[in-house]
C-alpha cells in the first residue's frame, strides 16, 4: 500500500513539471514584469520604453497600445510614454484557473515606425483565500482487525492561492489510535493519510472522533478544520482487486454524449455481499471530472457526460474506487488516465493592425499597409495556418520572420482615379482535415495626390459680344475640370496678360468661379475682336495648371446717329439755300444731301424722307440716294422760296435720325446762270476736300469689309455642320448677297448695291447697312455705292 501511494507520488511530481513546461514555452517576452493580485487600478507596472531601449527623445513621435487580446482588460499602456499600468483588479486564481505560475503575455504595438514587442507581466499570488475541504466532515469505516500500521487517505484540502500561500501542513488533533501522516502527491501538493498505530477494539470503542487542521504558508497563515469520524467494523478481511492498476485510454475532443471511455474491472475473492464490488469515482478528484464524466457503479463503465475540450484540458487523471459489500467494505483504488486527442474544431483567428487605411496613390511598390497575424488554438497541424488574399489585387501578402506574422504590401502602381479604394478579403486557411477557414475583409482608401492637370471642355472658346456693355458686369464664365479631389480639385482662374496696352488688361476674373468681368465697355468702332488666355490652376502642391484661349468678337450695336456731310454752311449747321431757275425740266436735280454712319451693316444703311414740305407736288427727295428733283414744271403761282426739311434715319433697332434743311428760291434764268457759275466755283472746292476725306473713309469701310467676311469665312470653315443653325437669317434676306440697279436721271448715273429683296418686302429693324456718296468731278454728278453685310449674332 505505501508502495503504490509512493508512486502515485512519483507520477504526479511528473505530471505537474510536464505541464509547468509546457505553460513556460508558451510565454515568450522580451520584456517581463511582476505584479500582485489584486493591485489597485492605475498601479505603474513598468516603463515599455525605457525597458526596451526605446530613444526616450523621440517619444513624442511614437504612439504605444495594446493589440486586442485575451488579457488586454487587465494592463494598459499609456500611449506617449510607453508607461504599463493596471486597468482592472486581477484575480490570479480567476486568471490562472489554479496553475503554479501565472503569466500573461501583453502585444504592444509601437507607431513610427511600426513595432510589435511582447511584454509578459507574472502575476504574483498573496494569501487571499483559506484552505477549504470539499465536505465538512468525513466518515471512516474502519475493520476491527486492521494491522497497526494501516494508511486511511483523508479528503485534501484545496487552497486557490500558490506558492507559500498554498496548503503547507496538516495537523492532527492528539488521539490514542491514530497518526498523521503525509504523501507527496506531486505539483508540490501533499495528501493526509491517517496511520493507525494502536489496533481498535469495536467492543471497547466503536467510534473515534479526530479533527484535521490544514494550514497554507501564509503569513499568517490561515487554516481549515475537517472532522472525521472513525466507525469500527467487524473483520471483512479480503480487499476488491483491480484488474490492472492504471487505465489508460485516448479519447478524441468533442466526443458525443453517451459514448463508452472505458471500463474498471475489479475482483473480490470473497463470498457473497463482502465479495460484491460497487464502483466510484474518488471524493478527492477535481470536481470538473464529475461534469465530464459519469462511472456506472455496477458494470464500471465511464461514459462522457460533457463537452471534451482539448484546448481545454489535454489530460485528465483520476481514481475509481472499487470497494465490496462486506461489513465492514474494503476498497481499493485504480488510477484512470484519459488523454485527449485533438480535433480541428477551431477556426483561425486573424488579427490586423493597420498603420493606416488610407495609402496615398504614388505610393510605391513594397511600402506597408498593414500587419496581419493569424492563430489556431489547435495543436499540430490542425494549428498550422496559410494566409492568402485575392491576387487580382494591387497588393500581396509578405510572411514575416515570425511565425504566422504577414505584411501587407503593395504590389503595382495605384491609381485614385480609376479605383478609390479596396475591400481586401484576407483568407486564413489551417492544414486540418477536414481545413477551416476564416475572412476577414480590411478597406483601404486610396488618398489623391495632384497627379492630374485641369482640362477645360472646349479650347479655343469663342465668345461675341454687344458692344456698349455696361462696365463691371460679367460677359463670360470659363470651367475647368480636374479628375483629382479635395483642394488638388480646387481651381483658381486668372487672365494671362498680354502686352501693356492689351485688350485684355480691361477684363477682370472670379478666380474662385471663372466669371469674366468686362472693367470698361467695348466700341466696335474701335475694336472688333481680341484674344486672350485665361489660366486654370488646381490648388495642390505643387499646382498643375492649363490654358485656354479665349476669343473675343464685338458686335455691333445702332449706337451712332446719322452725320450730315452736305449741305453744311459756314456756321457748320445743316443748312443751304438752293437757287434755282423757273425754267427747269421736270426731274431736275436740285441738289444731294449727303450724310454718314459710323455704323456697320443695317446699323449704317440710311434712308431719307421729307419731314417738313410746302408743296408735295412740286419736289420729290430718292429715299436712297437723298437727290431732290423737280417733279413739275413751275408755274407763275408758285412761291419764289421753298423750305424742305430733310430727315435721315438709320435702320438700326432704335433708329437714330439728323435733319437738313435746303432753302429753294425760285429764280429768273439770267440771275441764276450768274448765280451758278459762282456757285459752281465754291462746290468744286468744297467737294474737293469732301472727296478726300470720303475716300479715305470709303477704304476704311472696305477693309473691314474685307476682314468681316474672311473672318466669318474661317467661322463657317472651323465650325461643325449644324453651325449655321446659330445665326439668325433676316426675314427679308432671299439667301443672295447683293445686287446691284443702274439708273440714269439727266447727266448723272446711279448704282444702287444692296441686298436682294422679295418682291413687296420693306426694310425692318435689325437690317444693317451704309451708304457713302462719293462726288465725280467729270460729271459734277455723285454715284452712290451701297455695301451690305450680313452681321451674324450667335447665342451661346
Amino acid at each position: 500500500m505505501e508502495h503504490r501511494g509512493e508512486t502515485r507520488g512519483r507520477r504526479r511530481v511528473a505530471l505537474g513539471i510536464s505541464l509547468l513546461l509546457c505553460f513556460a514555452e508558451r510565454i515568450s517576452a522580451q520584456v517581463k514584469y511582476s505584479v500582485p493580485e489584486e493591485t489597485k487600478e492605475g498601479f505603474v507596472v513598468g516603463n515599455i520604453a525605457k525597458d526596451l531601449g526605446l530613444d526616450v527623445t523621440t517619444l513624442e513621435d511614437r504612439r504605444f497600445r495594446i493589440v486586442s487580446g485575451p488579457h488586454d482588460m487587465y494592463f494598459q499602456v499609456k500611449q506617449n510614454n510607453g508607461a504599463l499600468y493596471v486597468q482592472k483588479r486581477i484575480d490570479r486564481e480567476e486568471l490562472c484557473e489554479g496553475n503554479e505560475v501565472c503569466a500573461v503575455n501583453v502585444k504592444v504595438v509601437v507607431e513610427n515606425p511600426l513595432e510589435v514587442h511582447y511584454v509578459g507581466v507574472e502575476i504574483a499570488d498573496i494569501n487571499d483565500h483559506s484552505p477549504s475541504f470539499a465536505e465538512n466532515e468525513q466518515r471512516l469505516r474502519v475493520p476491527e482487525n486492521t494491522p497497526r500500521g494501516a494508511r486511511f487517505e483523508i479528503q485534501t484540502a484545496r487552497d486557490p492561492d500558490a506558492g507559500m500561500n498554498s496548503i503547507r501542513s496538516y495537523r492532527l488533533l492528539q488521539n490514542d489510535h491514530f497518526e498523521l501522516e503525509l504523501q507527496d502527491t506531486g505539483y508540490g501538493h501533499k495528501s493526509p493519510f491517517l496511520v493507525l498505530q494502536k489496533a481498535l477494539d469495536r467492543e471497547t470503542a466503536p467510534g473515534h472522533g479526530l479533527q484535521l487542521t490544514a494550514l497554507d504558508g501564509g503569513s499568517p497563515p490561515r487554516s481549515s478544520t475537517l472532522n472525521i469520524t472513525v466507525s469500527v467494523l467487524d473483520v471483512n478481511d479480503n480487499r476488491p482487486v483491480c484488474s490492472r492498476a492504471v487505465y489508460t485510454v485516448s479519447l478524441a475532443e468533442n466526443a458525443a454524449v453517451g459514448t463508452v471511455v472505458m471500463k474498471v474491472n475489479a475482483t473480490d475473492s470473497d463470498e457473497g455481499m463482502n465479495g460484491e464490488v460497487e464502483y466510484a469515482l474518488s471524493r478527492t478528484l477535481n470536481r470538473g471530472v464529475h461534469d465530464i464524466f459519469t462511472l456506472d457503479s455496477v458494470t464500471g463503465e465511464m461514459r462522457v457526460k460533457g463537452d471534451i475540450d482539448f484546448e481545454k484540458n489535454q489530460l485528465y487523471s483520476f481514481n475509481i474506487q472499487a470497494a465490496d459489500k462486506g461489513q465492514p467494505p474494503t476498497s481499493t483504488d485504480c488510477r484512470v488516465i484519459v488523454k485527449v486527442v485533438d480535433m480541428n474544431d477551431n477556426e483561425p483567428e486573424i488579427e490586423v493592425t493597420s498603420l493606416s487605411n488610407v495609402i496615398s496613390e504614388d505610393s510605391k511598390p513594397g511600402s506597408v499597409i498593414s500587419l496581419i497575424s493569424v492563430r489556431d488554438v489547435d495543436s499540430g497541424v490542425n494549428g498550422q495556418v496559410v494566409c492568402t488574399i485575392p491576387s487580382n489585387l494591387p497588393f500581396e501578402l509578405k510572411p514575416s520572420v515570425q511565425e504566422n506574422m504577414y505584411s501587407l504590401i503593395t504590389k503595382a502602381k495605384l491609381d485614385r482615379e480609376t479605383i478609390s479604394q479596396y475591400d481586401i478579403t484576407i483568407t486564413a486557411t489551417d492544414l486540418g482535415v477536414p481545413p477551416l477557414t476564416a475572412m476577414k475583409t480590411l478597406n483601404v482608401q486610396i488618398s489623391d495626390v495632384n497627379d492630374n492637370v485641369p482640362e477645360f471642355p472646349e479650347n479655343p472658346v469663342e465668345l461675341y459680344i454687344l458692344e456698349n456693355n455696361v462696365p463691371g458686369t460679367s460677359i463670360f464664365c470659363v470651367s475647368a475640370h480636374d479628375n483629382d479631389m479635395n483642394e488638388n480639385a480646387v481651381i483658381t482662374y486668372d487672365i494671362i496678360r498680354g502686352v501693356q496696352n492689351d485688350v485684355a488688361s480691361f477684363l477682370n476674373i472670379d478666380s474662385d468661379n471663372g466669371v469674366i468681368y468686362a472693367l470698361k465697355s467695348f466700341d466696335f468702332e474701335t475694336v472688333k475682336s481680341f484674344q486672350f488666355l485665361v489660366k486654370a490652376k488646381d490648388s495642390g502642391s505643387p499646382s498643375l495648371s492649363s490654358n485656354v484661349t479665349v476669343n473675343v468678337f464685338i458686335l455691333d450695336q445702332n449706337d451712332n446717329s446719322p452725320v450730315i456731310l452736305s449741305p453744311v454752311n459756314a456756321n457748320g449747321s445743316a443748312e443751304a439755300v438752293e437757287e434755282l431757275p423757273r425754267n427747269v425740266n421736270v426731274g431736275h436735280l436740285v441738289t444731294k444731301v449727303r450724310a454718314y454712319d459710323a455704323d456697320m451693316g443695317y446699323n449704317g444703311w440710311l434712308l431719307y424722307s421729307l419731314q417738313e414740305v410746302r408743296d408735295h407736288t412740286l419736289f420729290g427727295l430718292d429715299r436712297y440716294t437723298g437727290q431732290i428733283r423737280t417733279l413739275r414744271s413751275f408755274a407763275e403761282t408758285d412761291d419764289a422760296e421753298h423750305k424742305l426739311v430733310v430727315m435721315v434715319k438709320d435702320n438700326g433697332n432704335v433708329s437714330f435720325l439728323a435733319t437738313a434743311t435746303v432753302t429753294i428760291k425760285l429764280v429768273e434764268p439770267k440771275e441764276a446762270f450768274a448765280a451758278s457759275d459762282l456757285k459752281n466755283t465754291v462746290k468744286d472746292v468744297e467737294e474737293n476736300d469732301i472727296k478726300f476725306y470720303l475716300i479715305i473713309t470709303l477704304g476704311s469701310v472696305s477693309v473691314l469689309f474685307v476682314l468681316s467676311i474672311v473672318i466669318l469665312i474661317v467661322m463657317q470653315c472651323s465650325k461643325p455642320t449644324d453651325f449655321s443653325s446659330k445665326y439668325l437669317q433676316d426675314t427679308n434676306y432671299d439667301g443672295t448677297l447683293c445686287h446691284s440697279i443702274q439708273y440714269r436721271s439727266g447727266e448723272k448715273r446711279y448704282m444702287l448695291v444692296g441686298p436682294r429683296m422679295s418682291i413687296g418686302s420693306t426694310l425692318v429693324p435689325g437690317s444693317n447697312g451704309n451708304t457713302l456718296v462719293l462726288p465725280d468731278r467729270a460729271s459734277r454728278a455723285s454715284t452712290e455705292v451701297r455695301f451690305h453685310t450680313l452681321n451674324t449674332y450667335m447665342h451661346n
